[in-house]
């Protein structure tokens, strides 16, 4: 299994303050049932223990930065104790699956009918790279537009934002899942439209939004797009020897929101 992710998303590619591969497990043991999520909570282990998965996928990685103890009593440390103890693997794809074709913005554009789309930074490989820019099949305006855009990604108590004008026609479109602000400059040459997560207030006074409106998005929504993508490869590439099942948790953080 290890082998048909590293095809799908080589390592080297990821960025190298990155962590990914596999987090806990042996590479030896037999797996015939993967789970696919975006975040590894305990909620998601739970959910793999009932579905009798020996391994979970997922796109961020448990843990990034250094950590000094993994005892039960930690968030990380529950999910790793929880995943050896039911014989799970854990195992993420993160910047890697970002820079992949296709990876984490081909889903989200495909999510969104996004078409004929390249690299906004190529990667080192054809058609690989960070954030895509394509066009729609029918232009629309940027009100139409963001309708589309929120009813097409999963509900979250966030919302999403938009910056530009309603009526503004919106023909080439930027995407990049996840947090995308250091593609604003990009954006603003090649598309009429940027949706991607994390807009920073300043960042957004700045960008000629007459030029190229914006669409921020929250984290969670912009990337889901991504795990029922990797169950379906995986599903193809193992050629029926491994069923992968997407998760039906919710790990997007946000749980209200207010206007006034």
């Amino acid at each position: 299994m290890a082998d048909i992710l590293d095809q799908l998303y080589p390592p080297h590619t990821a960025e190298d303050w990155d962590s990914v591969g596999l987090v806990c497990g042996d590479l030896d043991s037999t797996v015939t049932t993967v789970l696919c999520a975006l975040d590894p909570t305990i909620d998601v282990v739970y959910e793999a223990i009932e579905i009798g998965a020996q391994m979970i996928i997922t796109h961020h990685p448990l843990f990034l930065t250094g950590i000094h103890s993994v005892a039960r009593a930690t968030l990380g440390g529950r999910v790793i104790h929880e995943s050896i103890a039911h014989g799970i693997a854990l195992f993420n794809a993160h910047t890697n699956a970002d820079q992949a074709n296709p990876g984490v913005s081909d889903a989200l554009a495909a999510l969104l009918g996004v078409t004929d789309c390249v690299p906004l930074v190529p990667g080192d490989r054809v058609d690989t790279g960070i954030g895509r820019v394509g066009r729609l099949k029918d232009p629309m305006s940027l009100s139409d537009f963001a309708e589309r855009v929120a009813t097409s990604l999963p509900g979250s108590a966030a919302g999403i934002r938009v910056a530009g004008d309603p009526h503004q026609q919106i023909s080439m479109v930027a995407v990049c899942g996840g947090s995308g602000d250091f593609l604003l400059p990009l954006a603003a040459n090649l598309a009429d439209c940027y949706v991607t997560s994390d807009l920073k207030h300043h960042k957004v006074l700045d960008h000629p939004r007459d030029l190229c409106a914006l669409i921020d998005v929250p984290h969670y929504s912009s990337e889901w797009p991504w795990v029922p993508m990797v169950a379906s490869l995986i599903n193809l590439k193992s050629q029926g020897t491994v069923t992968c099942v997407v998760s039906t948790i919710s790990t997007d953080p946000w749980t209200m929101h207010f206007t006034n």
